[in-house]
């Protein structure tokens, strides 16, 4: 099973940005989603290192929320 997970924004250097999540920083390559405008401050779903897409900051906290659903129920 593959998880992206949504992180935000936090610097951008050409097609590679520094993002984090949950106290998490990581160096993200945006060359897959080179044709979405995005900014410091946006959301992306990252998976190995890749970011797949941009999305609202809702759609972040929800997906948050979930993984988060997810990972109670296994871890009981």
């Amino acid at each position: 099973m593959c998880l992206s997970v949504p992180m935000q924004i936090i610097a951008i250097d050409g097609f590679s940005a520094e993002c984090e999540a949950r106290g998490v920083r990581r160096t993200v390559s945006l060359f897959m989603i080179e044709d979405d405008e995005v900014a410091v401050g946006d959301f992306v779903m990252v998976h190995v290192g890749y970011a797949l897409r941009k999305i609202s900051a809702d759609d972040a906290r929800t997906s948050w929320q979930l993984i988060d659903e997810i990972l109670a129920v296994t871890a009981s």
